[in-house]
Order: structure tokens, then sequence, then C-alpha cells
């Protein structure tokens, strides 16, 4: 892959790759993104396991999703002064190592708070990993194709809601809640030997980067409204999701009745057609606008959350409400991800990913610990107060237009988006 690198007059970066080598390079970095998004999904759903080994109140179980996104916020606000003066490959590479023995870490938990500390430790490696991640799939596919690119990058969270999640569910029925992690850490291990051997070296945006004082790169960065709008786009989408997220497995089983030997076809079937629907977005995407797709899923989301949360019993059979609600959150991700993509120059790319991570995962804890705060146990053990959290999210929800629309018309004005052959 060591090609002749050019930037454009716009900070694109240009390696030169054809298009089997951009395959490939995206190949890789989804097992990357698939090991770090299992090794953060995995948990919410053992959380009824948890609950009953641990000794943990049901109601605090999405302290242990936020305490991930709030270190994984703080890590990612240091590497957003860093990454971008380092190869790409290497900073991977070491972060992917941390997330890798940080995973097996939990495997070891004996108590909530060890097992608290082990995700705190994973979330310190995985925010810059998934940064990192996404910085060199946008440094290597140009924007004209960039919009499916991110479609099958992110699919890596359905991939992981179809054979990871289910598998590891499996997993911890068989064979204990600690299986999960061990099999996660292992397969993390293996992928950083498949990186190390078939990523390419990324430094092109190095030189540039190095130029940049960080402080007045940064300030720079904060002074532009089109940066504005993609960080408040992601904070309020990530809020509204992980209010109601950390808590499904839990809500499903306890407040509508899933049985626990169901709870992995769930996974399975909900992560096969969000994952249809999640490449089908990044296709329509690039043929239409980011808006008509983010749009739309936005207000299925609405029309899932309230029928499903608020009103109880929910008229909507646990099934179908899962997919609706793993595909509203997943087509919409890809629509935010696509136009934010467009925000950064080459050589503050990883930077303004980092801080995307940043304020991703510091509204994902925020929306986390106030579910956590609103909820409590029943006597006969359902999860009260889910139609307020519902309500809360919704309200967050619906300010993701609010954001993303004149984000979207900024960057047409002034960078018109590439025409597509035979349109």
């Amino acid at each position: 892959m060591n090609k002749d690198v050019t930037e454009s007059a716009l900070g694109e970066v240009d390696y030169g790759f054809t298009s089997s080598q951009e395959m490939k390079l995206i190949l890789l970095l989804g097992s990357i993104q698939f090991i770090n998004i299992l090794d953060f999904m995995m948990v919410m759903p053992m959380g009824p396991d948890f609950s009953t080994a641990l000794a943990i109140d049901p109601a605090h179980l999405a302290w242990i999703g936020g305490s991930y996104t709030a270190a994984a916020a703080c890590s990612g606000l240091a590497g957003s002064f860093i990454l971008d003066r380092f190869d790409r490959k290497s900073a991977l590479s070491l972060c992917l190592a941390g997330l890798a023995f940080a995973t097996v870490l939990g495997g070891f938990a004996t108590s909530f708070p060890t097992l608290l500390a082990a995700r705190v430790v994973a979330g310190l490696f995985g925010g810059p990993t998934s940064s990192l991640t996404f910085a060199m799939a946008v440094d290597a596919v140009p924007v004209a194709r960039r919009g499916r690119a991110m479609g099958a990058l992110m699919s890596a969270y359905s991939i992981a809601s179809v054979f990871g999640v289910p598998a590891g569910l499996e997993l911890a029925r068989l064979g204990g809640w600690r299986m999960p992690f061990f099999a996660v850490g292992a397969a993390g291990f293996l992928v950083l030997a498949l990186i190390m051997r078939g990523l390419p070296q990324m430094r092109a945006h190095i030189a540039r980067a190095k130029l940049d004082k960080m402080g007045e790169a940064t300030r720079s960065l904060f002074s532009r409204r089109n940066v504005l709008l993609s960080f408040g786009s992601v904070m309020v989408a990530m809020c509204s999701g992980f209010m109601l997220i950390p808590n499904l497995a839990t809500y499903f089983q306890f407040n509508l009745g899933l049985p626990r030997d169901k709870l992995g076809s769930l996974y399975l079937f909900g992560g096969l057609i969000s994952f249809s629907l999640m490449i089908l977005s990044g296709r329509m995407i690039d043929k239409f606008n980011a808006v008509v797709v983010g749009g739309v899923a936005t207000v299925v989301l609405l029309l899932v959350s309230f029928f499903g949360f608020v009103i109880f019993p929910t008229p909507v059979p646990v099934y179908l409400l899962f997919i609706g609600f793993m595909a509203a959150m997943g087509s919409r991700s890809v629509a935010s991800t696509s136009v934010a993509s467009r925000v950064p120059a080459a050589h503050e790319r990883a930077r303004f990913v980092s801080f995307m991570s940043v304020f991703q995962n510091a509204a994902s804890a925020i929306g986390a610990f106030l579910s956590a705060s609103m909820l409590r146990v029943g006597s006969d053990g359902r999860l009260l107060g889910m139609d307020h959290v519902a309500l809360t999210s919704m309200a967050c929800s619906a300010c993701v237009m609010v954001f993303m629309v004149p984000l979207e018309r900024n960057l047409d004005r002034e960078s018109p988006r590439v025409k597509k052959v035979g349109t």
C-alpha cells in the first residue's frame, strides 16, 4: 500500500489507494471496530447476570456502561492534543493492546467496584481506538465514496449484535459471565497481530500537524461553526440513546418478561436487520444526502421510544421494539458520521475525531448516569421510571436535526458534494 501522497487545497490527503486496497483497509479497521464495540456492547446485555453474580442493584447497572464512556471521554480529550502527531498505525496498535488487556481484567472482577475499575481502564484505551479507526478510514477514502465506507465501518455495531453479543450471552449462560471477557480479550490480541502485519503506516498528516501549535490549532477548531454543529449533533444523539441502551436487557427481562435464554436470539435478529439497514442507509446517503436519512431515522426512533417505553404495557412486540430501536439508532449514526467526516482537514482529522469522541462518550455517560438516577427497582423486580427516561430521551433525540440540517447546508455551500457517476 505504499503510494505517493498528495494533499488537496481543501486539506484532503490522497494516499492513492486502489479500490481493492481501500476494501482491505476498511475490513481491517472494521475488525478493530468490531472488537472495540463488542467490548463495550456485551457488558450491557449481561447486566442481569452481573446483578445476580455480584449482588448489584439492577437500577445501578447503567453506571457500568457510563463509567466506560466517561473514561473514554477523558482519554479522548488527552488524545485530541497529540494523536495527529503520530503515525496512525503505531498509535492504534498501542491503544488496541491496552483495550484487550483491560478487557481480560474485567473477567477477574469480584465485586461491583472492581468491575467498575476494569471498565474504566478499558474505556481509557477504547476511546482513542475508536477515534484512530475512523481517522484512518477518512484519510484513505475520498469524499465521493465516504458515505459507503462509513456505513461499512459502522456496521461493525450491527455485526457485533448479530454474532458477538449473542455468542457472548451464550458463553455467559454456559460458562459464567467471566467467559465473554476472556474471549473478547483474546480476540483483541488476535486482531492486534493482524493489523501489525496488514495495516499500512499512515504519516502524511504529521508534517502539517506539527506546524500547528496545539493551543492555536484547538482554538481554531472550536472557532468554526461547522465544528460546533458537529459536536452538538453527536452529543444530543448519544445522550438520548444511552438513556435507554444500558437498560434494555433489564427492561426486556424484568418488565416485559423476556426469558433469559431468548436474549441471544433478540440480539441476533435485531442485529441482522439493523446491519442490512445501515448498509442501505450508507448507500442512500451517497445517492441523496444525510439529512433525509437522518430525518427518517429520527422519526422512527421517536415512534419506537414512545410506543415501546412510554406506554406500558407496550403494544409493540419485544422483537419489533428492539429491531426498530437498533435500526433507527444505527442509521442515524451513519448519517451524522458521514456529515461530520466532511468537516475537518486531513492534518486536524485525528484531533477533530478525538474531540468528537470526547463529546460522544461524555454525552453517553451523562445519559447513562441520568437514567440511573431516574430509575428504581419495584418490589416485583421491575424497573420503575422507564417512561420518564424515555420521554427525556425523546426530547434529546428530537434536537439532532436542529444541528444536522444547518451543518449539511453549510458544507454543501463551502464544498459541494461530488456528483456520482450515473446520476
